[in-house]
């Protein structure tokens, strides 16, 4: 079997090293790329991301275009923490801070919203994951844990959006994706979330095998 060509969107926010050498530990070929005609050749993309969601929707105004062309052909998106809330169509977050409306790619319909004040923000540290449907991204994980580092938390509007859930004081979306199946995201850090983080990194490169 060929290895995957994966190719990580660097929009300046993103933590690229660990997650590049994760893809790596899995046997992918990774490419580090701040041109979005990269993402053309790739059989998967991966959509990092650490910071607010504003400046990453702002950073990634570039790739935007690409991003949904991409995925009109089918080719797998998995978003990472900021990645995966950058995937939905905005975040309280934006208004929290006074920028008004900010859009996001608005590939899953849905809002990221803050957790209720009684929750310690951030949600920092290992917690666990819940498989609520199939879905070839989750394979493996359901009861294991990962680790979060999130203020914010996606409500999509189709509940069937929710791949796995986790409990911080409330039941809250930590694996999202469409109904194809080919755009998904994690609110953990997979690159940061040992044995289990591997399993889901390796579900995404054999899916990009079989689409590829």
């Amino acid at each position: 079997m060929n290895q995957a060509d994966i190719v990580v969107v660097d929009y300046g926010l993103g933590n690229l090293r660990s997650v590049t050498q994760a893809l790596q530990r899995v046997g992918a070929n990774v490419e580090v790329s701040d041109d979005p005609t990269a993402l053309t050749r790739a059989d998967g993309i991966v959509l990092p991301g650490v910071g607010a969601f504003s400046e990453g929707m702002e950073n990634a105004k570039p790739f935007r275009e690409t991003l949904t062309e991409t995925v009109d052909d089918d080719i797998p998106l998995f978003g990472i923490c900021l990645g995966m809330q950058m995937l939905l169509s905005a975040s309280e977050e934006s208004e929290q801070v006074g920028e008004g409306d900010v859009n996001g790619l608005d590939l899953i319909p849905g809002k990221n919203v803050r957790f209720e004040r009684e929750q310690t923000v951030p949600h920092m540290g290992w917690n666990e994951l819940t498989v609520e449907r199939d879905h070839p991204i989750v394979a493996g994980v359901d009861g294991q844990y990962a680790y979060f580092v999130h203020s914010y938390y996606a409500a999509p509007e189709d509940e069937h959006a929710a791949v796995a859930s986790t409990d911080y004081g409330r039941a809250f979306p930590s694996v999202v994706a469409t109904d194809d199946g080919t755009v998904f995201g994690t609110q953990f850090h997979p690159e940061k979330s040992g044995a289990t983080g591997l399993r889901i990194l390796q579900n995404f490169v054999d899916l990009c095998d079989i689409s590829a």
